[in-house]
Order: C-alpha cells, then structure tokens, then sequence
C-alpha cells in the first residue's frame, strides 16, 4: 500500500456522520426526501482530513491526475483546496445560493503541479460563485432539449441513409434555434457554422462555460477541485486501481450514495421567485421595465418563459459523462419531485436559452477577459445567465466584477450589442423602470 502524507494527530473525528446507500433511497415510492435532508447536512460539513479533505498526490482536475505530494498545501486560495463546505461559498441568500467576489474560484490553477498563487488570466480563469437554487429545473429542461436534439439529429440519419442524400437539420426545442448541422447517408454529422452548443447535442446547463451536463457531474468536479474529496465513481478502484488515489490515507472518501444525497439537496431548492412592489407606483415602474426587457429584445436570450413536460427529477442522468454513474450503474433511479405541488409539467422563469453567447466585439470587451480554453470551448463564450435570482445575486458577471444591473447590462457587447444600444438610447426613467423590473426577479 502506497504510504499516506498527511501526518495528522487522531485527536478530531471526521466531520462526516452519514453515509447513505443509493440502493435504498432508489425506485418509486422511496423517501427520497429523507436523502435531501441528508445532502443538506453534507453540504453544510465542514470536511476534515480525516474525511479525506485535501489531495496531497492529486490534483483538481476533474480527471484523476496525480501531482508531487511534497507540492502539497493545506489550503491553497487559488488552486485550491479552497473550502471546507460546499456552503461556504454557496451561502447568498440561503444555503445553496451565491456568492460574493470574496468566494470567487479559479478555473485552470487547480490543474497546476506545483500549485500556482497566480491569478494571472494566462494561467487560470476566475470565476464567481453561481447560485444552485432551482438548479434541479434547470437539469430537466437540459435534458428535455437534449432529448429532442437527439431524437432530430437520428431521424435525419434515417432519412439520409434511405435517400442516399444528405439531409440539412435545424435543431430547435422549446422554441429556441441551436443551429444547423448536416447528416451524411453514411451517418456521419457536418457542422457548417458554429454550434451554441456541444456537437454531442448534450445540453450543459452548469458553469459560466456550459461544461456539466448533470448536477452530478458539477458536484463531483467541486467535491475534488475545492475540497480534495474523491469519490468513489471517479477517482475510486474501478478507474484508477487505488482506494486512496491521492494518497491522503483516507480510502474510498465519497460514496456513490453520498454524491446522490448531495445531488437531491441540490435539485431540491426551490426555484427563485419573483416579487413585486406593495406600493402600488413602484408596481407600476416594475411592469413598465417588463414590457422594455421584452421590446428592446432582452427577452430573445433571457427568455422569460420554457415549458418543462414533467417535474419528476430521476438521479443519476442518462447523459453523465465516464467517472460519473448513470442508471445503468446502480439499481434503480431516485425519484424526486422538485415541484411538489407539480404533478405534471410546469413553466420555468429561469432567463435563458442554454446557448452559449460571445458578448464581446471591437467597442464592448468586458467579457473577454479570459485566456485559457475550459473544455475547449472559445474564451469567449458564456452561457446565457439565469435572470431569475438578479435580486439576491450580486455581484454580476462571470468573474463578478459588476456591482450593479446597469453595469452588467453596459457590459453586452457583441451577440447583445443592438440590445445593450437600444438600452443606452432609452431615457432614464426607462432605464431605471427596467433596472425596477430585473430587481423583482428572486426577491421573493
């Protein structure tokens, strides 16, 4: 057995008190709630070495990497570990919400041997914390589209292998365009122009980049990247051939059932709400800057409105990558139902279109502050942000540089250019009637 580098005294006990079996909150009928209240007491444990916090012999990367274990720090505020708790940076306005600039985390450091302390855009990207409420909504609707995608993309295939001709495919759902691609009669698939999404047609709801299809998949990245946790289904026997792939001397540190207790507390918070003015002039103002958003065409991206077919949250997803379990891996699903009130669909205002964007352009450049590729996806590219928590999720951006709405909104270059000039041409009392309306948005 490799040795161990961490040299701890055994006077503390491990933080961690549950240990939950997927096994026996799956299949219907299960009280998958009891696991949610399980994953709330998870993300709010404040991990210690004897947990498995920290990775002396590994990096952050998502892939199991290993690194020199004599680099090893403790705590390292750029390449982390970064924190003790999940909810040491999502904490703004509740546990499982966002975070301030003070919580910002740094994309690309955690992949450095020895750990750099630079903040150097060259080196690493940085990154304010993301607010996870409604998230579950949000994994539905990614996998909704992903389905129709899909399903478009195999039935071109059909069509072309019958014709013996190329078929043109414009891929829409829910009434968004995610752009054209070509099938072959062989099967294969040409993209002429740039897709806002993946070429797999996976929709990527989770980071500033799209970069996780699941809310599995971005927890098992930040259980490692900011806490030094492995779990099993990533970095355990089956993939690396070691029970303590960082060599902390904590074997087997997160269990399949813990990351799913993890993963139905997130998919469980509630959906931002919006909350209008009780007086009745300030009422009046926030309507006003609805009808703007949507005139001046805010709402071609920020889309107010998507309609979701069901509200039963089943975990894991189909669509995890290797190094996370998908249904086939474990007996049965768990259920949750993240609208209780729901029995069947509903209509979700988060604000977005799941495509990527480049707000940037030869005047505008806020946004292009990044040098290094995440996933090889262009610098330059951002999902659309969710609108539906503005009120609670300051500051804005995704390095959370901007204090305020206005800021933002100035900072929409390119794709959103005619929209951010036709803000600038509107008069102030339309300015500040908009900016009335976005601030409705999650104060409930």
């Amino acid at each position: 057995m490799a040795p161990a580098f961490h040299a701890v005294a055994d006077w503390d006990p491990p933080a961690v008190k549950d240990f939950p079996n997927h096994a026996e909150f799956a299949g219907e009928g299960s009280d998958a709630q009891a696991l949610t209240e399980i994953g709330r007491r998870l993300f709010t444990t404040k991990f210690n070495v004897h947990d498995g916090a920290g990775r002396p012999a590994a990096t952050g990367d998502s892939k199991p990497t290993i690194r020199f274990p004599e680099h090893n720090i403790s705590f390292a505020r750029i390449a982390g570990p970064d924190a003790m708790a999940c909810s040491s940076c999502h904490n703004d306005p509740n546990v499982g919400g966002s975070g301030d600039f003070v919580t910002n985390v740094f994309v690309g450091a955690h992949l450095t041997d020895p750990p750099t302390q630079s903040t150097d855009p060259i080196i690493t990207a940085e990154r304010n914390t993301i607010g996870i409420n409604g998230a579950g909504l949000i994994e539905l609707l990614s996998r909704e589209i992903t389905i129709d995608l899909q399903d478009q993309r195999e039935k071109a295939k059909l069509e072309a292998y019958i014709s013996g001709e190329s078929v043109d495919v414009s891929l829409t759902s829910k009434g968004i365009d995610f752009g054209t691609i070509t099938v072959l009669p062989n099967g294969s698939t040409v993209v002429k122009d740039t897709l806002p999404i993946d070429y797999d047609l996976i929709i990527r709801p989770f980071g500033v980049k799209g970069v996780a299809s699941s809310l599995r998949e971005f927890t098992l990245f930040a259980l490692n990247q900011h806490h030094g946790i492995q779990a099993i289904e990533r970095f355990g026997w089956e993939r690396t051939g070691l029970n303590d792939f960082d060599l902390d001397g904590v074997e087997n540190e997160f269990s399949i059932g813990q990351v799913s207790a993890l993963v139905a507390f997130q998919a469980n918070l509630p959906p931002p709400q919006p909350k209008l003015s009780e007086s009745a002039s300030l009422r009046e103002a926030e309507m006003t800057g609805e009808r703007i958003f949507n005139t001046i065409g805010c709402n071609q991206c920020h889309i107010p409105e998507l309609d979701l077919e069901s509200a039963i949250f089943t975990e894991p997803s189909p669509f995890n990558r290797p190094g996370a379990v998908t249904p086939s891996d474990v007996s049965d699903v768990i259920y949750l139902n993240v609208i209780p009130s729901v029995q069947g669909g509903a209509v979700v205002s988060a604000y977005t279109d799941f495509r990527r964007h480049n707000l940037c352009d030869s005047e505008v450049k806020h946004f292009c502050n990044e040098r290094i590729r995440q996933d090889n996806i262009d610098s330059e590219l951002f999902l659309t942000s969710k609108l539906w928590d503005l009120a609670t999720s300051a500051p804005y951006g995704h390095r959370g540089d901007l204090g305020t709405i206005s800021e933002a909104i100035l900072a929409h270059g390119g794709d959103a250019r005619t929209q951010r000039d036709k803000f600038v041409s509107l008069p102030d009392r339309m300015k500040k009637a908009l900016i009335s309306f976005l601030l409705t948005l999650g104060r409930q």
